[in-house]
């Protein structure tokens, strides 16, 4: 049985609010409705609803007249190989060199710029997020220094945007992985979607976990872009996965949390490069003595 979605972008919380609770009103209604900040300090906030019925255009369209909001996008969901369907019609992110798009932004790729087509929703990592584009930035200064990566992995890697943009920059393959299912799946589809395949290998782990991974390892670049418990908990494991002079990229970290993860990374043999907020995260440069 098919599902849908509809999506739309809007300026400003008050009007985000204001289009999620007239969004009740909509016959059918969504079943599901959700307001999220769109955080590239863009001021942009995203408002979607979830539909077992096809939703009614004509009642969307009256919607985004009425609040000023962008068209919706109206995406059909069935029941299996739904990472393949859902797309957010959300707007290029440019972090450095790299510029991340949905194929509806295809031509819109400025000269010179490295490009990500990331349209699968359901995972996190649209560049949108400011954890996401903290480490994209990240990675452009890095490149920027003169580093070379030759062997990278992406722990946590949702959509693997961070993996494919290592393997556009550097000729050595990379490896993303993700504890969820759904996000390896989502992953593989956008390597093959950016004709990555034979640079980037996805798989299921926790963690380093991973015979792939503990093959590869010591790493001269390891993304973790998760969350401060998992990144605390992962510490001992990466000071044993990154060789002597590599590079860790962390993100997923409230800006009131940098302080602790610098700590408890500084006691496991890193010391900060640099760390960058953007809205109400930060991303960390670290590099393992």
């Amino acid at each position: 049985m098919p599902t849908w979605t509809a999506l739309t972008t809007i300026e400003g919380q008050d009007a985000a609010d204001a289009l999620g609770a007239a969004m009740e009103n909509l016959t059918p209604e969504p079943t599901g409705i959700g307001v999220f900040e769109v955080e590239d300090g863009s001021g942009l906030w995203e408002v979607g609803g979830y539909f077992v019925e096809e939703p009614d255009a004509a009642g969307l369209a009256l919607l985004t007249k009425m609040c000023s909001a962008k068209d919706f996008a109206v995406s059909e969901l069935p029941e299996i190989d739904w990472v393949a369907h859902v797309k957010r019609e959300l707007t290029p992110v440019e972090a450095g060199r790299f510029f991340v798009h949905g194929s509806h932004d295809a031509d819109k790729i400025p000269e010179g710029r490295i490009a990500l087509l990331i349209d699968a929703a359901m995972a996190f990592g649209t560049g949108h997020h400011g954890t996401t584009l903290g480490c994209l930035r990240a990675l452009d200064q890095l490149i920027d220094d003169g580093f070379v990566g030759r062997r990278v992995v992406d722990i946590g890697c949702g959509t693997a945007v961070l993996a494919m943009a290592a393997a556009q920059v550097w000729p050595d393959p990379v490896l993303a992985s993700d504890i969820d299912e759904v996000a390896v799946d989502v992953a593989r589809a956008n390597v093959d979607a950016n004709a990555l395949s034979d640079r980037v290998t996805c798989v299921e782990a926790a963690g380093f976990a991973s015979p792939a991974l503990k093959q590869a390892a010591p790493f001269d670049l390891v993304f973790a872009n998760i969350l401060k418990g998992p990144l605390i908990g992962l510490a001992p494991d990466m000071a044993r996965h990154v060789s002597t002079g590599g590079y860790a990229i962390l993100s997923g970290i409230l800006n009131p949390q940098a302080d602790e993860v610098i700590s408890v990374y500084a006691q496991n043999g890193f010391n900060l490069v640099n760390r960058d907020e953007i809205v109400d995260w930060t991303t960390l440069i670290l590099v393992k003595n």
